[in-house]
């Protein structure tokens, strides 16, 4: 007897990837529309996976060039921009074997699709460390300055000691470990992609709750940055307590 096309249907939502092949000649024959038409989708998304398998294949060069010298830890920050709000830094450890997809510079990715890889970062990273400076600081020493800050403090709250740091564009001052600078790090290297996500998640969640606690500058929509909305609410309000001073002097 004929398999109902739910029945099929269900067969390919349970099939792995190493499966789906097996499926596509089982049903190859099937003239029903319905059949032929799951063929295409599956096949369409197969496809799609094998792309981003290379991609991510593409993001590990510079791992594959440093692996021989230990343990690889990739720098990224969140914040550096915004008129409020603390800058973040993510350090993440990946396994040499990592498996995760869709690692990407985290201004490239959704919110849901960062939240998901922050979760699944968490989770399979052989060490995370993440670094907080806050505006005070900020104003104190400079974004920069704050910046490398919190790069060190995230070295520093790893459970592993990274023989070699991948940074995005940065040389980080008062590290000894060796680093390597790459410009639009966050792009081509999965290590730095997953600490910019990290970084990224982090600090929009910070941000989220200091509207709950702020509601009137709207910090959960623009995170601080200087969107339209924002500079009318600093001039409706003034300075919130987690404004940066020094970014506020054509404003206030």
């Amino acid at each position: 007897m004929e398999k109902k096309i739910s029945e099929i249907k269900k067969e390919f939502e349970m099939a792995g990837t190493e499966k789906l092949s097996e499926l596509f000649a089982k049903y190859a024959d099937d003239s029903r529309a319905g059949v032929a038409g799951l063929i295409r989708q599956y096949r369409k998304k197969e496809e799609a996976l094998q792309k981003e398998m290379a991609r991510i294949e593409t993001m590990k060069v510079y791992e594959r060039e440093y692996e021989r010298i230990g343990w690889i830890c990739g720098i990224d920050e969140a914040g550096r921009g915004p008129l409020a709000g603390p800058v973040v830094a993510g350090a993440v450890i990946l396994p040499r074997d990592s498996k995760i997809l869709y690692l990407n510079d985290s201004k490239k990715l959704s919110e849901k699709k960062r939240e998901e890889l922050f979760d699944v970062i968490m989770e399979q990273a052989e060490a995370v460390g993440v670094g907080i400076v806050g505006p005070e600081r900020i104003d104190e020493i400079n974004i920069l300055q704050a910046t490398y800050e919190a790069m060190r403090q995230a070295i520093g709250k790893l459970t592993i000691v990274p023989q070699i740091l991948l940074n995005d564009a940065v040389t980080i001052p008062q590290v000894i470990i060796p680093q390597v600078p790459i410009i639009k790090g966050d792009a081509k290297s999965v290590s730095i992609a997953a600490a910019s996500i990290v970084a990224k998640v982090t600090r929009d969640r910070m941000m989220k709750e200091y509207d709950r606690q702020m509601p009137e500058y709207g910090f959960a929509s623009h995170k601080g940055y200087g969107s339209a909305a924002h500079i009318e609410a600093i001039k409706k309000y003034g300075p919130s307590p987690i404004h940066r001073k020094t970014f506020l002097t054509h404003f206030v």
